[in-house]
């Protein structure tokens, strides 16, 4: 491989900083809440192992799926931390709507695997393609896709027998009743001001 090309960033393609790191780990709450079935069908909850610190870590990417494996892009490459933990662990939790999956995690580099991979996501969803594809300076077309295919880190997941991170917990679930039972408290209160 040659050296990392320096990715431009810009419009959707801006590595999370301050707010922006906050707004990028959002779902992950929402997971907590109980929100996985409905945000499961669009991105899934990867949970690899800290490579320095051995412990769960948690991102929340968008996924495609192919032939029954699923594929992400990695927007950030080497320099994303998710993707610095799969390579030196590679096997991963993945959370869909569809449940709860063992896999392990691998970069494609086959050209014809790539090359589906891209019409599957040139299919699904153009305009983060084009995005990403730009802050690489490639252009939208196989012939330049697989010119420069050393800059894209597309990722592919497969299931596993073997050990992986414990999936996340959805432990925050009993706020929904709570909140409940506060709004319909509300409302009695509100009843009775008005009555009196």
């Amino acid at each position: 491989m040659t050296a990392t090309y320096p990715q431009r960033e810009g419009g959707f393609i801006v590595y999370p900083r301050g707010w922006l790191r906050w707004m990028v780990r959002a779902p992950i709450l929402l997971w907590r809440l109980g929100l996985g079935p409905i945000l499961g069908r669009v991105f899934m909850l990867l949970t690899t192992w800290g490579r320095k610190s051995g412990l769960p870590r948690r991102t929340v990417v968008e996924y495609h799926t192919l032939d029954g494996k699923i594929y992400a892009p990695c927007a950030f490459g080497p320099k994303a931390d998710w993707y610095k933990n799969i390579v030196a662990n590679p096997r991963v939790t993945v959370q869909t709507a569809r449940g709860i999956q063992s896999m392990i995690a691998t970069r494609v580099t086959d050209d014809e695997e790539l090359l589906a991979v891209y019409e599957l996501f040139r299919r699904r969803d153009p305009i983060l393609l084009d995005a990403y594809l730009r802050s690489l300076d490639i252009r939208s077309d196989p012939a330049d896709v697989m010119a420069k295919k050393d800059r894209i880190y597309w990722i592919r997941f497969e299931p596993t027998d073997e050990p992986t991170p414990p999936p996340l917990e959805v432990d925050l679930a009993w706020i929904w009743p709570v909140m409940l039972l506060l709004m319909l408290g509300m409302r009695c209160l509100r009843r009775g001001d008005i009555s009196s």
